[in-house]
């Protein structure tokens, strides 16, 4: 990463108010956890698996997963995001052991999990190619042999054919009104790697408040990462769009060998 503490602190910073990224948070809980259960029954076969998600974030993936009966644990750079994963899992009754964790360093034993999750493009905010290893190696020294891998991104091959440099605003209700969320995008001179403006626009009686968290992407084409998933490893590399998955992003899978 560009700045480990930088990339923790936007969570950190994020993590009080991430669930308005969302219309309905607990909804999209359930729709990301079922497709994601969906696609480890199809590689896995039936049955609840240990499931490690190594950016969980304040949990959407990570309880979705929980509430299908996985045994998830779930770690992630911003010790903010982890803790409010964990008080989220516990509101709703789902056991989910978590750790504040960068996953070039997992703090997990050698072939712990059936499958690994990272999931909403977390890992594109590693912005070299050596990191984007490690931290794919990581993952799969913490897999069982045959284990699965996932990984979801935003769709990079077309936004880098298009180079947005905003994206459309999203709503969410509080019990003071309506939320509003968008990002602003300021690409390098790379063309790869972007800068990213997060906004929220909270209610705020009369008027609005605004808060902005800033960091850093690099667009990793389906090409480029499957390339780096094969070379850490990692085999029948396959790519599932939301039409077929289910998920809100394309999903790249892999088993370790």
């Amino acid at each position: 990463m560009g700045d480990d503490d930088s990339v923790a602190r936007f969570y950190d910073r994020l993590a009080v108010d991430y669930h308005l990224t969302y219309a309905d948070w607990d909804a999209s809980m359930a729709r990301q956890g079922e497709a994601l259960d969906a696609m480890i029954r199809a590689g896995l076969g039936a049955g609840h698996v240990s499931v490690l998600d190594c950016s969980c974030g304040i949990g959407t993936q990570a309880i979705g997963l929980g509430r299908c009966g996985h045994r998830v644990t779930g770690s992630d750079i911003s010790p903010v995001a982890v803790g409010r994963a964990a008080r989220e899992a516990a509101l709703r009754e789902v056991r989910l052991p978590t750790a504040a964790a960068d996953m070039r360093q997992l703090p997990f034993a050698d072939a712990a999990f059936d499958v690994v999750v990272c999931a909403d493009n977390a890992l594109p905010h590693l912005l070299t190619e050596e990191d984007v290893l490690a931290a794919l190696a990581e993952m799969r020294r913490v897999l069982r042999g045959g284990g699965l891998l996932m990984i979801s991104t935003r769709p990079y091959d077309e936004i880098l054919e298009a180079r947005p440099v905003s994206t459309p605003p999203q709503l969410a209700r509080t019990p003071g009104g309506r939320a509003v969320t968008f990002q602003l995008w300021d690409w390098h001179d790379d063309g790869e790697r972007y800068d990213l403006e997060f906004f929220q626009l909270l209610p705020d009686g009369d008027d609005w408040r605004v808060k902005v968290r800033r960091t850093t992407y690099w667009a990793l084409t389906r090409r480029r990462l499957t390339g780096f998933v094969a070379e850490t490893g990692f085999i029948e590399p396959e790519w599932a769009a939301p039409e077929i998955s289910g998920f809100f992003q394309p999903l790249l899978s892999a088993r370790k060998r």
